[in-house]
């Protein structure tokens, strides 16, 4: 029987400073890669063109293609991930997995199992950090507890890294470890259940010069301002401790927002209820319109607010949306429209390329004001204002919302001062409440 350690791909589909392979490579005598689409996963998500789907597909057959480069390949496997150790384990002399460490609350439970499966054949197991700088405990206050506020968060985050270092992890002088094989089958798109998209991906590149002019252009949308590397670090195809290296050279202000990813992974991982519950208890006694027309409307672009229905727009054809009218859309559904932060974070989950749960969770409580450091309930943009001072010229909108140079754009379905007032009174209410309960 063949005997080799495996190399789980999971969120970290490259080659280059990849923590797990580099340590299975130098302490195995030979390695299989192995890539499991999880059946776990892909059987929730709500249709068969998912881009998101598409974009790993490629991914995954551009790292089987460079693998038998190397003379191994990639074992790919189409089901539930403890099948697949099942199948490898009853086929192979496995002799250690390695993998890098995932923080989501199923890829916790997920790990676990497989962990208990291999103990359970005694096949040692080794894991390590990958998609983060540092892990949620390793970036706490003086007396051991999580921060709820980024600021303090950040400077600590930063003295931190002023005593590490980012150190790589290069595979090139170990690949001949790799284990050599014939190619292993690849399974079809369609045969997981998916249809090509078509949609286009931002190349994996840090433009600097972008990067460089980062903190003057990132709120113009209809600037090229935004290094768009969100899907490339949600799936690990660039490596976290490089990006962060550039930008220390290039901008602290996309440094402090490489680091807001962090600390809404630490969020996560510190106060797990907040899936789905608020951060903040008393935000979930706000009593919700949850109208369903309104929500449509919000979906489909055609509030009658151009900056809102641009960005649904650039969303819904693109996969993607700019941080601004990010802010704005999420302010707007929650305070203008009363309709619940979940309701509008099911629908980014479902549409964003770069969808990670963290940000997105966090993100979306931000705009409510029920998560951690959020904006306060009374800040209600103005989206009027903020396409003024953001997008002056409409370029954005009219990229967008062609018939508005027309005059054929569909009326407000709320007047803004009214939404206003309505959102203070109903927040006020909640708030209330529990100061009372108290």
């Amino acid at each position: 029987m063949e005997s080799f350690g495996l190399m789980w791909f999971r969120r970290d589909l490259r080659l280059e400073d990849q923590r797990a392979l580099y340590y299975a490579l130098k302490e195995q005598g030979a390695v299989l890669p192995v890539f499991v689409f999880d059946r776990e996963i892909l059987d929730e998500l709500p249709g068969v063109r998912d881009a998101r789907i598409n974009f790993i597909y490629g991914v995954v057959v551009d790292l089987k293609r460079r693998l038998e480069a190397m003379g191994s390949s990639l074992w790919v496997y189409n089901g539930k991930p403890l099948d697949a150790f099942r199948v490898l384990i009853s086929t192979y002399h496995i002799t250690g997995l390695y993998m890098n460490r995932d923080y989501e609350p199923y890829a916790m439970e997920r790990d676990s199992q497989v962990v208990g499966l291999m103990e359970g054949h005694h096949i040692p197991v080794k894991s390590y950090k990958d998609q983060v700088v540092y892990e949620a405990d390793e970036v706490l206050k003086k007396d051991g507890t999580p921060y709820t506020v980024f600021t303090p968060y950040m400077r600590r985050w930063k003295q931190h890294l002023q005593e590490d270092t980012l150190d790589d992890h290069p595979v090139n002088d170990l690949t001949a470890k790799l284990y050599q094989t014939a190619p292993f089958q690849m399974p079809s798109l369609e045969s997981i259940g998916f249809q090509e998209t078509f949609m286009s991906f931002p190349p994996r590149i840090i433009d600097e010069e972008t990067v460089r002019q980062y903190h003057q252009n990132r709120d113009f949308p209809a600037v090229n301002g935004t290094s768009r590397l969100g899907v490339h670090l949600r799936f690990g195809t660039i490596s976290i401790r490089r990006v962060v290296a550039r930008a220390l050279q290039l901008n602290e202000t996309w440094l402090n927002e490489l680091i807001w990813r962090e600390f809404f992974m630490m969020i996560l991982r510190h106060f797990p209820w907040v899936v789905d519950q608020s951060f903040k208890p008393e935000y979930d006694d706000i009593e919700w319109r949850n109208d369903e027309s309104d929500f449509k409307a919000w979906i489909n672009g055609k509030t009658g607010y151009p900056l809102v229905d641009a960005g649904m727009r650039e969303l819904n054809a693109t996969g993607y949306m700019h941080n601004r009218p990010r802010m704005v859309t999420a302010s707007f559904l929650t305070k203008h429209l009363l309709i619940d932060w979940r309701w509008g974070e099911s629908y980014f989950a479902e549409k964003l390329l770069d969808y990670e749960l963290a940000s997105n969770n966090g993100g979306w409580q931000w705009a409510a004001g029920s998560g951690c450091d959020a904006a306060p309930y009374f800040r209600i943009f103005n989206p009027y204002r903020q396409a003024s001072r953001f997008d002056p010229h409409q370029q954005y909108i009219k990229n967008w919302i062609p018939e508005i140079a027309a005059g054929d754009y569909v009326d407000p379905i709320v007047d803004h001062k009214h939404a206003r007032e309505r959102a203070l009174k109903i927040y006020k209410k909640a708030l209330n409440k529990n100061k009372e309960l108290l």
